[in-house]
């Protein structure tokens, strides 16, 4: 490896905003996000997936077609 090219990684600390404090190595000392693994809906189990059915559901509903 080319010596003076590589970024130096150094202890990391991101921060969410519900709180979550994780530790971890990165080019930059201290971040802050909006989400993290543990408020994120897809998650947690909290996301509502609404299935209306696909083009062929649609258009049975159109006509009327039972």
């Amino acid at each position: 490896m080319k010596p003076g090219i590589h970024p130096e990684y150094k202890e990391a600390t991101i921060t969410c905003a519900c709180g979550n404090v994780i530790k971890t190595n990165s080019t930059k000392a201290d971040m802050k996000v909006d989400v993290c693994s543990k408020c994120h809906p897809y998650w947690t189990g909290n996301l509502k997936q609404n299935t209306t059915g696909g083009r062929a559901a649609k258009f049975k509903e159109k006509y009327g077609i039972a």
